[in-house]
C-alpha cells in the first residue's frame, strides 16, 4: 500500500482552530472510508500549550457537532514535519508567515491556508476564537468544515491520479 497523504493542521497554540480542523477532518476521512489513505495532524507555530488538551470551549461546541476532540494533545510544528507531510495548513496569515519563515526551501509548496478549500465568500482565515465568545467557536467550525469538504474533495482527486 502507498505511504498516506499527509495533512498538517496549524494555528497559534494548537488547542483551538487546528485540533478543530484535525477533528473535523479526520471524521470527513472516516466517513469517506479513507483513513488507510489520508493521515491528519495539527500542530502549533508557538508551544506555550504543548501536551495540552484542545481548549475545552473548542471541544465543547466540536462535539455538539458530532467531533471528538478528546484524544488530542498540543505539540509545536517541528522541523521534520516539513519533510514528512505532504500539504502543511495554516489557519490565518501569521501563522503562514511563520511557517513560511521555518520550513526549508523545498518544502515550501506544501505551505498552504486551509481557507483556500473553502467557497468563495467565507474569508482567507479562520479566526481565532480564544479571547471571545461562544459564536466564534461556531464560525471556526462553520469555516473549517466548510474548509475541510473542498479539502478532502481535493485530496481525493490527488490519491486517485
Amino acid at each position: 500500500m502507498a505511504k498516506p497523504y499527509a495533512v498538517l493542521m496549524v494555528c497559534m497554540g494548537n488547542i483551538c482552530r487546528s485540533p478543530t480542523a484535525e477533528g473535523v477532518f479526520r471524521h470527513l476521512v472516516n466517513e469517506a472510508g479513507l483513513q488507510d489513505r489520508i493521515r491528519i495532524d495539527s500542530a502549533g507555530t508557538l508551544d506555550y500549550h504543548a501536551g495540552s488538551p484542545p481548549d475545552h470551549r473548542s471541544s465543547q461546541h466540536a462535539a455538539r457537532r458530532g467531533y471528538d476532540l478528546s484524544a488530542q494533545r498540543a505539540r509545536q510544528v517541528r522541523l521534520p514535519d516539513f519533510a514528512q507531510f505532504d500539504l502543511i495548513l495554516a489557519m490565518d496569515w501569521d501563522n503562514l508567515e511563520w511557517l513560511q519563515q521555518q520550513c526549508p526551501r523545498q518544502h515550501r509548496h506544501k505551505l498552504r491556508r486551509l481557507m483556500e478549500f473553502a467557497p468563495a465568500g467565507l474569508g482567507d482565515v479562520v479566526a481565532d476564537p480564544y479571547t471571545g465568545g461562544p459564536q466564534g467557536f461556531e464560525t471556526v467550525l462553520d469555516h473549517v468544515e466548510a474548509a475541510c469538504h473542498g479539502l478532502l474533495q481535493q485530496i481525493r482527486g490527488e490519491i486517485a491520479a
